[in-house]
């Protein structure tokens, strides 16, 4: 075939093809493609969107369960002596003649705006109430915390290096007493050898000094130990299985092997991976200490929050009971999202 004709038949075909898929931009055909949007919601986000209902939940089924108690806050107040015009008067003012829907909404509505509501029985607002005891049960709470983190971390370590041995076997049965012994009959034993025995520490209330003083810190001494044993025994144990895990991982026989020294080896890398589980157990346990509190608040005669409740249910007063769930529940939601953000920087394959 001659050259010319074999260039004609070429020139033919690429016109063709050029023709039936004409050229173009190609950042425009890009455009035209669908996009997929990588939208995460942040670890705190979603822990507060999944919180929030269960408080709503805890606070409205209380709402519900100390109005349906058999029985008339009002008259109880007033006495024995009270007209049915006086009691009916009270009631209005309280906002207790309503129907229980509209009361539900008209609280909700006040805590939307700051506004906990009237004590029955002490006369004063709800919000004021809650936060002249927040501080003390706070302080009792965190004290105790501190305590079971200071006695649990040495003792789980201890335990786990003499594993079989009787230092283990001891530490076991210590750990076993303190989660076996109730707050009320763990705090009357204090109270016996070290306030009327020795007469060392103060038996009872938080003292006439200003709070976080030394005179109030002398009173804190044995509620937290109360408090803080139970939490204690558990993080003895945490501790202990997460240590005997990771003494047994490669990376310490590595690490081992390249001659570091054994206190560097344990404390610089076995117990840092071995309190990344653990802080989620001390977040999950402070919802514990919360309820705990209460029973050593009144063993020890404590002004917090825990001693209110319990006076609020008794004398039936509606709005002090829910500011008090409602302040516990919000502290166990802040402490769970404190807790989320130091497990993301302690582990980091959640940050990636």
């Amino acid at each position: 075939m001659p050259h010319d004709q074999r260039d004609a038949q070429q020139a033919f075909i690429v016109g063709v093809v050029s023709w039936s898929h004409p050229p173009g931009p190609s950042h425009l055909t890009s455009n035209l493609e669908p996009r997929t949007l990588n939208f995460r919601i942040p670890q705190p986000v979603r822990r507060i969107l999944i919180t929030l209902p269960v408080l709503w939940v805890v606070v409205s089924v209380v709402f519900l369960l100390i109005h349906l108690v058999p029985g008339d806050p009002i008259a109880q107040m007033l006495g024995e002596g009270a007209t049915s015009s006086d009691i009916s008067k009270v009631k209005h003012a309280y906002g207790l003649d309503l129907p229980l829907p509209t009361q539900y909404l008209h609280y909700w509505r006040g805590v939307l705006h700051g506004d906990l509501g009237q004590s029955l029985r002490l006369n004063d607002s709800v919000t004021h109430l809650v936060l002249q005891r927040y501080p003390y049960t706070l302080a009792l709470t965190l004290a105790a915390l501190l305590i079971g983190i200071a006695a649990s971390i040495p003792a789980g370590i201890y335990s786990a290096l003499y594993r079989g041995r009787w230092p283990d076997r001891v530490l076991g049965v210590v750990s076993l007493a303190g989660l076996s012994f109730p707050n009320f009959a763990l705090g009357p034993i204090l109270i016996l050898i070290f306030s009327i025995k020795l007469g060392w520490l103060p038996v009872s209330g938080a003292g006439t000094g200003p709070i976080f003083g030394w005179q109030f810190l002398f009173y804190l001494i044995l509620p937290a130990i109360t408090l803080g044993m139970g939490l204690a025994g558990i993080l003895t144990r945490m501790v202990r299985t997460a240590m005997l895990e990771e003494l047994n991982q490669d990376y310490i026989r590595t690490a081992r092997a390249k001659g570091l020294a054994e206190s560097t080896v344990i404390y610089r890398h076995a117990l840092a991976n071995a309190l990344i589980p653990v802080l989620t157990i001390i977040g999950l346990q402070f919802g514990s200490l919360l309820a705990g509190a209460i029973v050593t608040e009144t063993v020890f005669s404590w002004p917090g929050i825990g001693r209110l409740t319990l006076s609020a249910i008794s004398n039936r007063d509606y709005a002090l009971v829910q500011g008090c769930i409602l302040a516990v529940g919000l502290t166990y939601v802040a402490v769970n999202l404190l807790t989320d953000v130091a497990y993301t920087l302690a582990n980091p394959r959640i940050r990636a």
